[in-house]
């Protein structure tokens, strides 16, 4: 059998464009701001990370274009060679303090940063344990350790308790949550999760991508949120959605970063996060620490869209978050939802199956501290005729 055979039978993508219900790899002709424009038309976006609106923000993008004119377009290297800078050292410091830990250590993606951290600290004969719902960098990196995966029903502490209880006390274990979960738009039950940690001796690391700039004082998470700082014992983060750029880290113990520094194989063989990159993340920074009010808006937005959706009748599952999903339960009805809402107007994100299950299959929205409350008023009429047209309210 050829290598190729699965790729020239592969043919569910061609009919959904096709169709014209192909909702994938969707060009912009903008910057992510709450308005953009697509094949020439201005669109609101309901699909964006950039949940504080930052990517657009003058200082951010200002930050930017000065350390390109200082340090250049790149690094030429990975950090573990020719390819650190000061700012790299700046930000790590910022960084960690940022989540009350000793140390961070940055990534250049968010992907790269649980891929490293999770196969860099799991080794064999110890166990890295998952919940279901867990973000794909997260479960990849565990894949890529070379310890046993177990896993645990959506955030179930009774399962969680199942899972720790069948590993020997003894042994090596790392319990990985997100702090949000990106489909669900819930919160890790971090309080529970911290007792079993310590009942059965285990460590946890939090993926706080959708939870920085949302939960927390000024954006500091969901430990923070929680006031379990001291209890997490790693915090990853990506810099791609509150924090306007591209890039990651993990914050920790000194030790347990200075180990991966010299074992995370995503750090040493990767070039380094860019100049640009780097200094829109300290300028983001600042913009969070100094302005918590964008946060307050953020979540006055997340609370009109949430009641206006519920009110219509949508399901919205157990979402307490600016991540809304509306469960509608049909891949195609799903797509077509899509292609009508972007017709209306409005971009959202489509999550069909095997991404979801095929009961759960949904359309997410995501709101914006820089979104007005007209805008979400003029979604929400689209969201009612869409709905209506396709019997989904």
């Amino acid at each position: 059998m050829d290598l190729f055979d699965k790729c020239y039978s592969y043919t569910v993508a061609e009919e959904a464009r096709k169709a014209g219900l192909y909702p994938y790899f969707q060009p912009i002709s903008s910057e992510q701001d709450t308005v953009v424009i697509i094949n020439g038309r201005k669109v609101l976006m309901f699909g964006s990370n950039s949940y504080l609106g930052l990517t657009v923000h003058p200082k951010v993008k200002e930050a930017a274009k000065k350390a390109i004119d200082k340090y250049g377009t790149g690094c030429a290297g990975s950090r573990f060679l020719n390819g650190t800078l000061d700012i790299h050292e700046e930000l790590e410091e910022r960084l960690a303090e940022f989540v009350n830990k000793e140390d961070a250590l940055l990534f250049s993606t968010g992907f790269q940063a649980n891929l490293g951290g999770i196969a860099g600290l799991v080794g064999k004969g110890e166990y890295v344990i998952l919940d279901k719902s867990d973000h794909a960098s997260i479960v990849d990196g565990a894949r890529l350790s070379y310890g046993t995966v177990k896993r645990f029903i959506h955030n179930d502490m009774e399962s969680l308790e199942k899972v720790l209880s069948s590993i020997e006390l003894e042994a090596g274990k790392l319990i990985v949550v997100d702090g949000v979960y990106s489909m669900d738009g819930d919160i890790a039950n971090l309080p529970e999760m911290v007792k079993l940690k310590k009942r059965y001796n285990a460590r946890l690391m939090v993926d706080d991508a959708h939870s920085f700039g949302v939960l927390g004082k000024n954006g500091r998470g969901t430990a923070n949120h929680f006031g379990l700082e001291d209890d997490v014992d790693i915090v990853m983060g990506t810099f791609s959605k509150s924090f306007a750029s591209l890039g990651g880290f993990l914050a920790a113990d000194r030790a347990v970063i200075d180990y991966l520094r010299h074992f995370a194989r995503s750090v040493i063989f990767s070039a380094s996060i860019t100049p640009a990159s780097t200094a829109a993340v300290l300028a983001a920074l600042d913009i969070m620490e100094n302005e918590p009010e964008l946060i307050d808006k953020l979540w006055a937005n997340t609370e009109r869209m949430r009641k206006g959706v519920q009110d219509m009748g949508y399901d919205t599952g157990t979402s307490c978050t600016p991540i809304i999903p509306l469960i509608v339960g049909d891949d195609e009805k799903v797509l077509r939802m899509r292609r009508m809402l972007l017709d209306e107007g409005v971009f959202v994100n489509p999550v069909v199956s095997p991404a979801v299950p095929p009961n759960k299959t949904l359309i997410r929205l995501s709101l914006m501290a820089t979104h007005t409350f007209e805008q979400i008023d003029i979604a929400l009429d689209k969201l009612y005729k869409v709905g209506r047209a396709l019997d989904v309210i």
